[in-house]
């Protein structure tokens, strides 16, 4: 059960998602300290002493011996949009052949390389920002480029280590630190350090635990059950027996043709777009939100922004387990949960996000709205999100990689539009931002509960010849 090897290898890619996660959400908490709001316009890069901002005087006593004199940037809001979608622009590529190699050569060199060149980049943001916009710009592409490595490596472990009643479960629980507990630990602890010791701690704290992180990951992840060390004889053969019906062994030949014609995969591409465009918004606006609309400090709008995350950490978890209960005691279909599960993570958090406007103007009813949508959007992971598990499970690698590039679009085009909208007008933006996002959730909803199936495709059981 819950003391076995494979449950361990959920929390250790538990951990690695925290990791990547708090190295991606990082500058979103620490550009409201990183920009100068009230300076008049200047170069892009030039840079200024901080004033002090904190009243209390026996605080900045306390902190006057260590606190560096972090730079303040005069970044407009639609540098600062690039700035953070940058992130995805160079990796609309990667997570095709990164899920093809991980499929092929095994996850565990993939998302080890990935997970140590995105914790060192970490730690060379502050120096970066320094230097300039577009050095920033490109360490964030390459950084980018390696956390897609972990995101879309590590998925193609599962085909061998989760029996197919635990598939729900065991995702959902590495899942659950990829954007729900890291994001929840940078966003309660970042505005702290951002209002202490300075912005760069941030990236510093958290390319240190990423280093660290690579030195567990080696050791102890392997690739499928046989090869584990510490794994036990009956654990082996439970896994081994409980994927024997399926063939899940991936294959150097892909039917390509098969795939572009199959509106079941279509169904999960469309709707992991949608899903992923208003959650890239928050990740990255969260904290600006809180900051400029709710007007709150940089310590408060880091815990207020950290609040969301942990309704969404413990939802994530709570949903699998639910999943895999109805499915177990055939409560429902497996085609039912998948399309219930995303119908509920989609049209809740959907009118939440429009609602947002209108509370504006109630600190309390707003953090309530913001705490209360990720944990139904969490939903999604039991349900269209983990779908390619179950249509081709032998093509999961390289399908996980295709679903990451349309999620990557999201992630570039969500962020800068978002500093576009609010540009053009501070207060109308913020409504039109949460409108398109959840027009965007709800149309791809549709898609998929029309087209969306859990049986495993015919072109996922042939071996086809066509090469990749």
């Amino acid at each position: 059960g819950f003391c076995s090897v494979r449950y361990g290898l959920a929390i250790i890619l538990l951990l690695c998602n925290f990791t990547i996660f708090a190295q991606q959400m990082n500058l979103s908490i620490a550009m409201p300290a990183m920009v100068n709001n009230t300076a008049p316009p200047s170069h892009p890069n030039a840079s200024i002493e901080r004033p002090t901002t904190d009243s209390q005087d026996y605080w900045i006593e306390t902190l006057k011996e260590f606190k560096a004199v972090a730079p303040v940037y005069d970044w407009s809001p639609e540098i600062q949009g690039i700035i953070l979608s940058s992130l995805n622009y160079g990796s609309f590529l990667a997570p095709i052949p990164t899920g093809y190699m991980a499929g092929i050569f095994g996850a565990r060199s993939v998302v080890g390389a990935g997970l140590f060149i995105s914790s060192v980049l970490t730690l060379f943001i502050p120096l970066a920002a320094t230097t300039g916009v577009t050095l920033l710009i490109v360490i964030r592409v390459v950084q980018g480029i390696a956390q897609v490595m972990v995101t879309t490596g590590y998925y193609s472990i599962w085909v061998k280590w989760a029996p197919p009643l635990e598939r729900s479960q065991l995702t959902s629980i590495a899942a659950s630190g990829k954007g729900t507990l890291g994001s929840f630990i940078v966003f309660a602890v970042g505005g702290l350090l951002c209002q202490t010791i300075g912005w760069p701690y941030i990236f510093y704290i958290f390319g240190g635990i990423g280093c660290v992180c690579c030195l567990l990951w080696f050791p102890f992840v392997y690739d499928d059950p046989m090869n584990h060390p510490f794994i036990s004889t009956d654990e082996k053969e439970y896994i081994v027996c409980e994927l024997t019906q399926q063939d899940c062994s991936p294959d150097w030949s892909l039917p390509i043709k098969a795939m572009i014609k199959s509106l079941p995969l279509w169904a999960i591409l469309v709707s992991h777009f949608c899903q992923s465009w208003p959650f890239y918004i928050m990740m990255a606006y969260t904290p600006t939100y809180i900051n400029s609309v709710l007007q709150a400090n940089l310590r408060d709008s880091g815990i207020l922004s950290a609040l969301p995350f942990i309704s969404g950490f413990i939802c994530i978890i709570l949903g699998g387990l639910l999943a895999d209960f109805l499915l177990s005691r055939k409560i429902l279909r497996l085609i039912t949960i998948r399309k219930l599960f995303t119908a509920i993570g989609v049209l809740l958090p959907s009118v939440l996000m429009v609602s947002l406007y209108w509370v504006r103007s109630s600190v309390s009813i707003t953090v309530t709205l913001l705490v209360l949508s990720p944990g139904f959007s969490s939903l999604c992971d039991s349900g269209a999100l983990i779908n390619i598990l179950d249509i081709a499970p032998q093509y999961t690698g390289f399908l996980k990689g295709l679903s990451k590039v349309f999620a990557q679009i999201a992630g570039a085009i969500s962020p800068t539009a978002a500093g576009f909208f609010i540009s053009q007008d501070a207060e109308l933006g913020w409504r039109n931002i949460f409108l398109l996002s959840a027009a965007i959730n709800v149309l791809g909803l549709a898609f998929y509960l029309i087209f969306g199936q859990a049986e495993i495709q015919d072109w996922a059981k042939e071996q086809i010849v066509t090469h990749f």
